[in-house]
Parts: C-alpha cells; sequence; structure tokens
C-alpha cells in the first residue's frame, strides 16, 4: 500500500472517530460520509424517545424512536444503506452500533457506526471481515470488550477486539467447522449463534448444519477462541434435523436454553463449567399440537430478571412465555400469542422489563407488546410501524 493511500486512511479514521466523540450534532457527522453509510437525513425523533435500530433484508438499516412512556413507536426513516444488516447489536456503554452484513456470496464483514443520538444518523467508523460469509450473528463479551461473530454461510465463528472508543480492532481468531445432518439445509456446517459462558471460558456456538452446540476456549485477556482437540470439552450433540439456532444463559450461569430451528424445539441444558459440558435435561415443543406447518423456532431470550424465557415461533407466527423454576431451571408454558404479524424473526426487550419489540419479517411490521412484570405475559398494544423485511431490533443508549 502506497504511503498516500495509508495517509488518506488515517485521515478518514480520525474523521470517523472524531465523529463519535462529538456525536449528537449534525456538523460533526457531516464531516464523514463514506458511500455504504449515505442515507438521508432521518426525522427528528420526539424528545424522550429511545433510538431502536432495525436490521433488514433490505439492504438498509432503518431507525424508530420509542416512547417508553407510552409504548408509541415513530419511524425515523433509513439511517445507513448497501450492507445486508440483518443483525445489529449495541455497544454496552457508547453511541456505537455494530452491523453485519449478511451475503452468502462473498465474506461477511462487521462495520462499526457512531449514533447520533439527536437525530439517530449513522457515520460509519470503521468495518472488518468476519472470517467466512453469510454473517448472521453477533454477541458481545463485555468484560473483555470482544465481539463474537458467526458466519451462516461459512460454517465459521470469530471474535473481534473492540476498541475503547468503540471501534473496531483486529480479528483475533476464526475456527471453522465441518458437519452436515439430514435435514435439506443441513449439507454443511452453518454457525448461527455465538456466546461467552458466564465464567469467560468458553465461547459456544450453536450450528444449524451440524447439528451440535461447539464447546471452544476462550481466553478474555487475548480475546482468542482455540479449538484443541485434545483439551477442549466435546461438542453438545443435538437431535438428527433439529438445527441448533440460539443459546441463551439462565440468570444462575448454571442452565441454559437451547432453541432448534428446525424441530421447533426449546431445550433445557445444565451447563458444567468445571468440565465445559452441557447436558440435556428437558426438551418442550413451541409448536401447538395442531399445528401442522413447517416448523420454524427464530428466538428466544431470558428476561432480565431470570424468571421468564421468551419465545418466537416463526412457524405458527405466535410468541411463548416460559416460567422458569427456581433451582432447576426446567419451563413451564404460561402463554401462547400471535405475534401481530408474519413470521415474527425476532424481538428485543426493553430494559425497563416492560415491553418487547417483535419484528414480523414477512408481515413487514414492528408491533409493540406490553410485559406484565408479575406474570411475564404479553398484551398486543396495537402500537407498530411498516418496515420492509424488518428481522432484528436494537436499542441504542
Amino acid at each position: 500500500m502506497t504511503t498516500k493511500n495509508l495517509r488518506r486512511q488515517a485521515l478518514q479514521r480520525c474523521g470517523a472517530l472524531a465523529a463519535l466523540a462529538t456525536v449528537g450534532t449534525l456538523g460533526a457527522l457531516a464531516t464523514f460520509n463514506p458511500p455504504l453509510a449515505r442515507a438521508a437525513t432521518p426525522a427528528a425523533p420526539p424528545k424522550a424517545a429511545e433510538l431502536v435500530y432495525v436490521g433488514m433484508q433490505e439492504r438498509q438499516i432503518r431507525a424508530l424512536a420509542f416512547d417508553a412512556a407510552t409504548g408509541t413507536l415513530t419511524s425515523l426513516g433509513t439511517v445507513a444503506e448497501g450492507l445486508r444488516s440483518t443483525w445489529t447489536l449495541a455497544h454496552p456503554t457508547l453511541p456505537v452500533l455494530y452491523a453485519v452484513d449478511d451475503d452468502n456470496t462473498r465474506e461477511g464483514s462487521v462495520t462499526a457506526f457512531a449514533v447520533s443520538r439527536e437525530t439517530g444518523a449513522l457515520t460509519r467508523i470503521n468495518e472488518v471481515a468476519s472470517g467466512g460469509s453469510g454473517t448472521t450473528y453477533l454477541s458481545m463479551d463485555v468484560p473483555s470488550m470482544t465481539l463474537l461473530v458467526a458466519n451462516f454461510g461459512g460454517g465459521s465463528s470469530s471474535s473481534i477486539a473492540v476498541q475503547r472508543d468503540g471501534s473496531l480492532g483486529a480479528r483475533v481468531s476464526t475456527i471453522r467447522e465441518t458437519g452436515s445432518g439430514p435435514h435439506r439445509r443441513q449439507t454443511s456446517a452453518h454457525a448461527h449463534g455465538i456466546v461467552v459462558d458466564p465464567t469467560g471460558r468458553y465461547a459456544l456456538v450453536s450450528d444449524l448444519g451440524a447439528d451440535r452446540v461447539f464447546v471452544y476456549s476462550f481466553d478474555r485477556t487475548t480475546r482468542e477462541m482455540s479449538r484443541d482437540d485434545a483439551a477442549n470439552p466435546a461438542p453438545f450433540v443435538a437431535t438428527p434435523g433439529s438445527g441448533p439456532r440460539h443459546i441463551a444463559f439462565g440468570p444462575d450461569g448454571r442452565v441454559a436454553y437451547l432453541l432448534n430451528e428446525l424441530t421447533a424445539e426449546i431445550v433445557v441444558l445444565r451447563w458444567d463449567p468445571a468440565h465445559g459440558s452441557l447436558t440435556a435435561v428437558q426438551t418442550q415443543p413451541i409448536s401447538s399440537s395442531a399445528f401442522v406447518g413447517v416448523k420454524s423456532g427464530a428466538e428466544l431470550t431470558v428476561s432480565r430478571d431470570g424468571r421468564f424465557v421468551y419465545v418466537a415461533d416463526r412457524g405458527e407466527n405466535t410468541l411463548l412465555v416460559y416460567r422458569i423454576a427456581p433451582g432447576t431451571g426446567t419451563l413451564s408454558l404460561v402463554q401462547r400469542v400471535p405475534s401481530g404479524g408474519e413470521r415474527p424473526w425476532y424481538f428485543a426487550l426493553h430494559e425497563s422489563g416492560k415491553w418487547m419489540l417483535v419484528a414480523n419479517q414477512r408481515g413487514g411490521r414492528v408491533n409493540v407488546f406490553a410485559i406484565d412484570p408479575a406474570s411475564g405475559r404479553l398484551a398486543d398494544t396495537g402500537h407498530a410501524v411498516d418496515i420492509p423485511s424488518p428481522v432484528s431490533l436494537t436499542f441504542v443508549k
């Protein structure tokens, strides 16, 4: 690379970081405007509203304003274009948004954007290659400030350093898997989710194609995942054809919940951090007994108070609420309710625990549900906005 090009890259990076440092002012946002991030200036959000970013299958990111007092949503418009950002994630403390480029025809990437809290506008900071195609999932290990990435098309997972200013550092490690299953969508490995366990010693990758939850050693000091076949725990072997999608830990760190996409089941797993092993203790179908369509589990989340598990059933267009039994972590069904649209791909819980936003992908709508804090039950508020193919939702502080 020439000296001239190096100098140009340095100046671009400085401009992005300056925008982040003064985020919230239109003047700062105007100083850096790369092609991928160009979008019309969004409408100003109402006062006291919170920003929500919608990842889409339309090569756009759109912004919403959410009023936590009334449960109403306001569309702010398109804030980024060019990336197929089917998954977004917020920095835990800074106004920074991370977005994947989910394209199976080439290597994927993760892009960091500075967020204007005043307007919702996004300013591109930098981008890092994800180590595989079809980048589909992000999670953050906050103690080590590491971004964990699952590449569905490439069957790989990666760890990426996050700098103090929220920009992306180097990709530290990438592990590629092989494997297959009996379903037509399981001709190869397809990493679909990745989380670090509560001890920080392991990274768990739920792989839809291989019917496995792979367990890798993770070093919070180096931010590196490693696959040492002699030392690493054996993967959890799921039921053939079940298609593990996403996994989430319960509040005590001893129980994990696995959502299988292809069989639409939720599996309660006992986690042994001393040996890095998972053992199934309960399996529940999420579709009703009368359902005869194509099954498709989409998303699961543990409530902030650790009392409930919420699940989206994309096949039956429903949301489910499960109560967690203290001590055992096993689940009992509390409620099954229509999602307010077609193919609920994702949902996000507000930090207050009082609201759920649901992305109904085929219905092209984001719906607002109220949550009863005592029972965990959901109620459709009737508040919604129309957005083409929404598949992820992210609140940004």
